[in-house]
C-alpha cells in the first residue's frame, strides 16, 4: 500500500489535469482562440442576419478563417457585422460574405466565396457583396400568401 503523502499527490495531480482539461474545453466551446496570429477587421453590411451572433465563425471552403468580432446597426437600420479574419488569407476585394446555418437546425456562419480579382481586402475595408440569412418563416409565409391569390 502507498503512503498518505505518495497517495495524495497522485490524486492532486489527477485533479489538476481534470481542471486543466476542463478550462480548455470550457474556452473552445465558448469560442475564445488562444491563437496570437495577426488578424484584420473587415466589415459587412446585411438587410437580416437571422440568428447569427457574436464569436460565430467566418469560414472559407469551410475551413475556419476568423469570428465575428461585432454586430451593430448603421443609420440605414441595416446590421453591419464586424468580422475577425487571419491576415494571411488574402480575400480579395469581389469575395462576398454570406450568413449560412449549419445542418438544419444548427448555428449561424459567414461563409466567404472567394472572388477572381488579385487585389485583396485591407483592415477596415467592407465586403462589396453580402447575402442575408435565409428566413424559413418568410419563406412560408410567401408560400401561404401566394397560394391564397
Amino acid at each position: 500500500m502507498q503512503s498518505n503523502a505518495t497517495r495524495d499527490l497522485v490524486v492532486g495531480l489527477f485533479v489538476l489535469l481534470g481542471l486543466l482539461a476542463l478550462s480548455y474545453l470550457s474556452l473552445q466551446v465558448g469560442g475564445v482562440e488562444l491563437s496570437s496570429g495577426e488578424k484584420i477587421v473587415l466589415e459587412a453590411t446585411f438587410d437580416d442576419i437571422g440568428g447569427l451572433s457574436a464569436r460565430a465563425p467566418v469560414r472559407v471552403a469551410g475551413v475556419k478563417i476568423g469570428q465575428v468580432s461585432g454586430i451593430d446597426l448603421d443609420e440605414d437600420l441595416r446590421a453591419t457585422v464586424r468580422l475577425e479574419v487571419d491576415a494571411d488569407v488574402g480575400l480579395s476585394i469581389d469575395s462576398s460574405a454570406a450568413i449560412r446555418t449549419a445542418g438544419l437546425l444548427g448555428d449561424q456562419f459567414i461563409a466567404v466565396e472567394l472572388g477572381a480579382e488579385d487585389e485583396v481586402l485591407l483592415d477596415g475595408e467592407a465586403f462589396q457583396f453580402t447575402e442575408s440569412a435565409l428566413s424559413i418563416e418568410r419563406l412560408v409565409g410567401q408560400l401561404v400568401h401566394d397560394a391564397g391569390v
